[in-house]
């Protein structure tokens, strides 16, 4: 595997809150697939979760050096979790497009949230092509 790009993102929670308090349904469907909505919505405090995949979905752009809007809409990286606990990336539409033409198979992704922030780092890779050239001596 080679890293392809990094990504990390910061938000506040309370940022997340409003929106979902002033733009409801327009803003959480256009931000987060209906499985986010669900599982932030089953928590104690929703609004962690949904600025955690925010954050998420952040981060993963910046992997591809897009950022969103460009080439890839928000609910098209989807942040799902394993049984284990432990986030992954879905890519949908554009999403799974552009990580196609970058030849990235696979976004890890990891996640934390506290009152008042919420952080995301991701990691984009793809396959070696070939194996890299052994470095020469010279001299």
């Amino acid at each position: 595997m080679r890293i392809h790009g990094i990504g990390i993102d910061i938000v506040e929670t309370a940022r997340i809150a409003d929106s979902i308090e002033r733009f409801g349904e327009r803003f959480l469907h256009r931000v987060y697939t209906d499985a986010e909505r669900a599982y932030c919505d089953a928590m104690k405090h929703p609004a962690r979760h949904y600025a955690a995949r925010f954050a998420a979905k952040e981060a993963v752009s910046k992997t591809f050096g897009t950022g969103i809007g460009a080439e890839v809409n928000w609910n098209e990286i989807e942040i799902l979790r394993e049984g284990s606990g432990e986030p992954r990336v879905v890519l949908h539409g554009h999403g799974r497009e552009t990580a196609a033409r970058l030849g990235i198979t696979r976004v890890f992704i990891s996640l934390s949230h506290a009152d008042h922030y919420a952080a995301a780092n991701a990691v984009a890779v793809r396959e070696e092509t070939s194996a890299p050239e052994a470095p020469t001596r010279q001299g």
